[in-house]
């Protein structure tokens, strides 16, 4: 019998954006992919597709919805590995899966960042942590992404039957790369923007996560002392005409564009000078790690996530959330100095642990571990699962 793989997200472009590696190796190993999230968009890699209730939100009705719509969609097809991925979705997947254990089905769990972090509200340790120690208990495999979250999982006791550490998703060393001068210049005019602009470049959903309201106040001050100062925020999101206004508001009509959301991702980080992060929160933030390949400083937020990508003073600089003077301060001697952008250069630091390839030998050992085999061979079991196991690059 054709074994059967399920990939569950709270919505699509989760699973479009940073998982289509890691379907296609299961359809590579004879495996049958399937993929549940909210939303209707096709999932090229994925042989059959179910759209879910599921909100963000657990405070939503929905979420009773999904969670009945995934204990079908578990029973019935009777899966060999299910594999979940953030909040809601690695809640009510495992909550829905724990019958299908007891069968033999293996249950992954890829935390894209706890929400509960050093620095988070108590809200968030009294709502989250309890639920995650908990579910921790239905988990086969929890896999964190960023040394903060491995690290309290073992320390903190999560009843996982293994945990692992792996380098995020992994990025694309080829499409994300440095430019020479002159590609830069053709990339400059081909988007309209100035040879002199000094452009700082911030991809991310607007929200206040990702806080890009602490940027925009930033650059109305900047801008004093640097004119040719261009922000370019690339995304979209529910703060995206909050921000609009605000920028507006601070006379900044001439120093950000919001680009909305993009495919054309490298040519940007190619014709920016430095890319930035104010975010509150990461996990292991995807935009760090292409702007690094794309050998740009980066000056970030000095949360976690970021201080597993960014080296204070090695490849880009960290700064306090919320310390508006430091963040300043980095920005104008990233200005002044084209010989120090150069030399904050960090893309050789991640090619040993970032790289999609590298990613996806470390996600081979923990699908092996969990069973994964020849899509007909029913031998396959959890015996090789050590009680903890991290996985180091």
């Amino acid at each position: 019998m054709l074994k059967k793989v399920l990939f569950c997200a709270t919505v699509v472009s989760h699973l479009n954006q940073f998982h289509t590696p890691y379907m296609r190796w299961f359809k590579q190993q004879g495996w049958e992919v399937h993929a549940a999230a909210f939303g209707e968009t096709p999932i090229p890699d994925a042989d059959r597709q179910f759209s879910l209730s599921i909100k963000r939100s657990p405070f939503r009705w929905n979420n009773l919805k999904a969670y009945k719509e995934l204990a079908d969609l578990i029973k019935r097809h009777d899966y060999h590995v299910v594999h979940c991925h953030t909040p809601m979705g690695g809640v009510l997947t495992r909550l829905a899966a724990r019958q299908a254990r007891r069968s033999g089905t293996k249950v992954l769990y890829t935390a894209h960042g706890f929400h509960f972090f050093d620095g988070a509200p108590v809200v968030n340790w009294l709502l989250y942590y309890p639920a995650e120690k908990l579910l921790s208990r239905w988990t086969d495999c929890l896999i964190t992404i960023n040394e903060e979250d491995y690290l309290r999982a073992i320390r903190r006791g999560f009843k996982a039957q293994s945990i692992v550490h792996v380098h995020g998703v992994g990025v694309d060393f080829g499409r994300f790369k440095p430019v020479d001068p002159r590609e830069k210049q053709q990339l400059r005019r081909e988007h309209h923007i100035g040879q002199d602009r000094f452009v700082l470049i911030y991809a991310a959903e607007l929200s206040k996560r990702k806080n890009q309201g602490f940027l925009l106040q930033a650059a109305a001050n900047l801008k004093r002392r640097i004119p040719e100062l261009l922000v370019l925020l690339a995304g979209q999101g529910d703060l995206e005409t909050p921000y609009k206004r605000l920028a507006q508001r601070l006379g900044l009509t001439g120093n950000v564009v919001f680009l909305g959301q993009r495919k054309d991702m490298p040519a940007l980080y190619a014709l920016a000078d430095v890319a930035v992060t104010t975010s509150r929160q990461e996990g292991l933030p995807v935009n760090v790690m292409e702007a690094l390949a794309s050998g740009l400083p980066v000056i970030a937020t000095e949360v976690r996530g970021n201080r597993d990508l960014v080296e204070d003073g090695i490849n880009g600089y960290l700064v306090r959330p919320g310390d508006t003077e430091a963040f300043e301060q980095r920005v104008w001697e990233l200005y002044a100095s084209a010989k120090l952008r150069k030399k904050l250069n960090g893309r050789d630091r991640l090619l040993g642990k970032y790289t999609v390839a590298r990613v996806l030998e470390e996600m081979t050992s923990v699908y092996r571990a969990a069973g994964v085999s020849e899509g007909v061979d029913e031998a396959g079991d959890l015996a090789v699962y050590g009680r903890r196991k991290e996985l180091k690059g």
